[in-house]
């Protein structure tokens, strides 16, 4: 499937050179990539479907640096994509031809740690994980922890706002950052929020978090960190069919029992898993949830022996309750793995990310069992249960001809299908190019226009990482244009300004 990317700049290439020229004034050394062998590390993100080498890379190191690499490509109409580590599944940081890729690995420093107020102030090239390290010894910790957590960064997971296992209970990036400081695309640095819970005013703190890099780059980023619970308990539950898992998740929430984390796993993703970090995941199971409870200890042995209850009802045929922290673990490290487990069973796989209501679990997860029927793909589960985030995916071959498309169709159609049933695009991937073209299928041509008309009050010429989350690729100043029928313009007798 070819993907429509906008086209070049023919002029901008043409100067290609005064403008690695310009880059190196602002960002001496070894910060400028011109070389086309180096900018291969650069020509996709997670989403290796799609692969383009950059017109040049920068890797700056101050805020002050990334303020003038984009005064500068904003005065000289220069595109510019931000990158994080380049972990994203949806393509959000696949460069263009004529784009400078501003890469943040450089931004790799925790700036404050404040326990009485319980937040830290990090650097964007801080990874996920590094948060919860550099606070775990005075007993706290970061709650948003994407399976990538070890690679992903704070900055990308901004810019996605990234869930993880324990999104369910304590909330995904947005509900866990409290304030950015952000360079606009034309140089000016604005802080949103800060060390208070809210601040007054308009809730641009809430419409930069999961802005896929398209109204600024993040440079600083204060998150909520949280005191580690009293105790944890973890249960693995397995299931003799997909459906009566699903029906389990739906279950427990209706009790009024809110997880830490709920996940859940299909028969081919429990064999990949197994096989890959051997923690004793039962085979003779077609769907394995793992449910974990924290809180005082009183609060977890309760709920544990509840949510057991429900399992049972519901079918279960096995189920073991975590022995002790160890074991707590190992039963997550499984879950978190499974993707890497999937890629030593197939050549190639597509990984999707759909949220649906969790009613509607039982039903979905049939459906897409009869589109891997339909398209002759093989098809693994892996999802956040709780909150119905669904990442299924699609095993293929891209050296066979027309597979990867047969893929990219499968995964359209199960969009559509967590459309369809109430649910929405994206849970936490974001949009990128994957699924720029289906923002139809959920938003109306005004819903668009409303959206991309925010995008132009921060960057009214277009030029942050265009190509993105918008199927229709007009500009700005496209948007705002007067019908005019026959001549007449609508409401004739109002006056014009």
């Amino acid at each position: 499937m070819s993907l429509v990317m906008p086209e070049p700049y023919a002029g901008v290439l043409a100067r290609r050179s005064e403008i690695v020229r310009a880059l190196r004034a602002i960002v001496p050394g070894e910060g400028v990539i011109d070389d086309p062998d180096a900018l291969r590390a650069y020509e996709s993100d997670g989403l290796t479907a799609y692969r383009q080498p950059p017109m040049v890379a920068v890797l700056p190191e101050t805020t002050d640096q990334v303020a003038a690499i984009l005064r500068w490509c904003h005065a000289q109409g220069v595109r510019v994509v931000p990158r994080g580590a380049g972990t994203s599944l949806s393509g959000g940081a696949l460069p263009l031809v004529d784009a400078v890729l501003v890469g943040m690995a450089r931004f790799n420093r925790m700036l404050d740690i404040d326990y009485a107020d319980r937040l830290a102030v990090v650097q964007p090239g801080v990874t996920n994980l590094a948060v919860t390290r550099a606070v775990e010894d005075r007993g706290f910790y970061y709650a948003p922890d994407p399976s990538s957590q070890i690679a992903c960064t704070i900055g990308g997971n901004v810019a996605e706002n990234s869930g993880g296992v324990h999104c369910l209970k304590y909330g995904l990036t947005t509900n866990n950052v409290l304030g950015v400081e952000i360079v606009l695309m034309d140089g000016e640095i604005i802080r949103l929020g800060g060390r208070q819970l809210d601040s007054a005013g308009l809730d641009l703190l809430g419409v930069v978090v999961g802005s896929e890099g398209l109204l600024g780059i993040v440079t600083e980023v204060t998150v909520r960190i949280l005191p580690k619970p009293e105790g944890a308990r973890a249960l693995l539950i397995g299931f003799p069919s997909v459906e009566s898992g699903g029906q389990c998740v739906a279950d427990v929430i209706a009790a009024g029992i809110i997880p830490a984390g709920m996940e859940m796993m299909d028969r081919l993703a429990i064999h990949a898993a197994e096989a890959f970090v051997e923690v004793g995941y039962p085979l003779d199971v077609e769907a394995l949830l793992i449910v974990e409870l924290d809180g005082v200890t009183a609060e977890c042995d309760h709920l544990t022996g509840e949510v057991a209850a429900i399992a049972r009802a519901n079918g279960a045929t096995t189920l073991r309750l975590s022995a002790d922290e160890a074991e707590r673990v190992a039963f997550w490290a499984g879950r978190k793995a499974a993707f890497p487990a999937v890629g030593r069973v197939s050549p190639d796989y597509y990984c999707m990310d759909g949220t649906i209501p969790r009613r509607r679990l039982p039903e979905v997860l049939e459906r897409m069992r009869e589109l891997s029927e339909q398209y002759g793909l093989g098809l693994a589960n892996v999802f956040h249960a709780g909150d119905g985030n669904l990442h299924p995916l699609i095993l293929y071959d891209a050296n066979v001809p027309g597979e990867l498309d047969r893929a990219e169709a499968f995964g359209a159609d199960i969009l559509r299908l967590c459309v369809a049933v109430g649910g929405v695009l994206t849970g936490e991937h974001g949009v990128g190019v994957e699924k720029r073209d289906l923002m139809p299928e959920m938003f109306s041509e005004t819903d668009l226009r409303q959206q991309q008309g925010l995008k132009c009050a921060f960057d009214p010429k277009s030029l942050l990482n265009p190509g993105k989350v918008f199927p229709m690729l007009h500009r700005c100043a496209e948007l705002g244009r007067m019908h005019v029928h026959r001549g007449a313009t609508p409401f004739p007798d109002l006056p014009r300004f």
